[in-house]
């Protein structure tokens, strides 16, 4: 079957209105019966209080008939005392073997609370009372409401689920698909451009030109092969991490606006090898940037400070820009958010994916302040396996 997602909302409506109403009708069903039966355990205890009177006080009653009204209530829990609080029977209830009595006072008090003493009239100079609790069977109906919305909002709840996940795989089959065919496109003209500068090379054109519109063509190339890769596992290598900061920052410095700066300070004396994905770690470094550069305006610093931390290597990247609200910290990580009146809002959440689902490590909002700058901190480990989470790829 065939689900039509452009009606989830509805949907979603849909099941907690479902949810609502069932829920309150139970609520107010189980009400009415709980109500019910509590009178008649009234009209059975009042019926076992005047059994009890007059298997007491009356030598003409049929012993067998009343012995049976009082043995026959085995679960409603009652206690008989007079009116200072003195017990002088009970029933249903089990009793510890140290204070007793004190314990079936404080039932007195307890039962008190639940209903209305029954009044049984021995004769005209002494009155004793009949105290009781509702049965258990009573107690558990008053719950029953409870458990039922409990199932009730546990079957909504796998339903949502369920839609959710169906939603968002069919989206992520849709841009896998879109990623693949995008790349694909792309290949023909690369290759014709690449050609084309070659020629340019040999008919003389201005040296000092071709390298720079080389990195270019070699940069779609680059791109077309990172969307080529989303929807499969790409293969990591031992990279030099400082190198390909140095590359990836150098590129963005010769193609951003002279009043923006780009640094990078390391605090290890040495290079630095990790386990990584060349194309798409430079991917992350870039829409960091990228997204550092729209928030300044064209004007400010980007600083990239690279760090060891404990058994991981930290790198942060701070700009000057408009900042973040602190409710937004992770928001900015999910599909679709953007600031911007262009684009999709797909940058982070695919940094996201790249960085903790493919490279087990950790991004996230270090800080941020408004028209200040934001920091973000990403973490990876030094040493990697290549066979843990071996079936993780950018798009589950």
């Amino acid at each position: 079957m065939k689900v039509n997602y452009d009606n989830f909302n509805n949907i979603k409506y849909i099941l907690a209105a479902f949810a609502v109403a069932i829920i309150s009708l139970s609520v107010y069903y189980s009400g009415h019966l709980a109500n019910d039966m509590s009178k008649e355990e009234r009209k059975r205890i009042e019926l076992w209080a005047e059994a009890t009177r007059q298997l007491v006080y009356d030598d003409n009653t049929d012993l067998s008939f009343i012995l049976k009204v009082i043995e026959g209530n085995t679960n409603i829990p009652v206690v008989i005392a007079d009116k200072a609080g003195n017990v002088y029977m009970h029933r249903n209830i089990s009793t510890p073997e140290k204070d007793a009595d004190k314990f079936l006072k404080e039932k007195v008090d307890e039962f008190k609370n639940v209903h209305d003493p029954i009044k049984i009239q021995l004769d005209e100079n002494t009155t004793h009372y009949l105290y009781y609790d509702n049965s258990t069977l009573l107690k558990q109906l008053a719950y029953f409401p409870f458990v039922q919305w409990g199932i009730i909002s546990s079957f909504c709840l796998i339903i949502f689920y369920v839609f959710t996940s169906a939603k968002k795989a069919e989206q992520d089959r849709v841009w896998v698909g879109l990623s693949k065919e995008t790349a694909h496109q792309l290949g023909t003209p690369i290759s014709s451009l690449l050609a084309w500068v070659e020629i340019l090379k040999s008919n003389g054109v201005e040296p000092e030109l071709m390298p720079e519109i080389e990195k270019d063509v070699n940069r779609l190339r680059t791109i077309a092969e990172r969307f080529s890769k989303i929807g499969s596992i790409p293969e990591k290598e031992n990279i030099c991490l400082n190198t390909l900061l140095d590359n990836s920052l150098a590129y963005m410095r010769k193609r951003t606006s002279n009043k923006i700066a780009i640094s990078c300070v390391y605090d290890m004396q040495s290079p630095t090898y990790i386990r990584l994905s060349k194309p798409l770690f430079e991917w992350v470094i870039e829409n960091l940037c990228k997204n550092a550069i729209d928030a300044m305006d064209g004007e400010g610093r980007i600083d990239v400070h690279v760090f060891e931390k404990e058994d991981k290597i930290g790198i942060d990247i701070q700009d000057t820009g408009k900042g973040i609200a602190k409710s937004k910290f992770k928001t900015v990580f999910k599909p679709g958010y953007t600031t911007k009146k262009r684009g999709w809002g797909l940058g982070l959440s695919l940094v996201k994916r790249i960085i903790e689902e493919y490279h087990e490590g950790k991004i996230f909002v270090k800080k941020s302040e408004q028209n200040k700058g934001t920091t973000f901190r990403i973490l990876l480990k030094k040493e990697s396996s290549d066979t843990k989470n071996a079936t993780k790829n950018i798009f589950k």
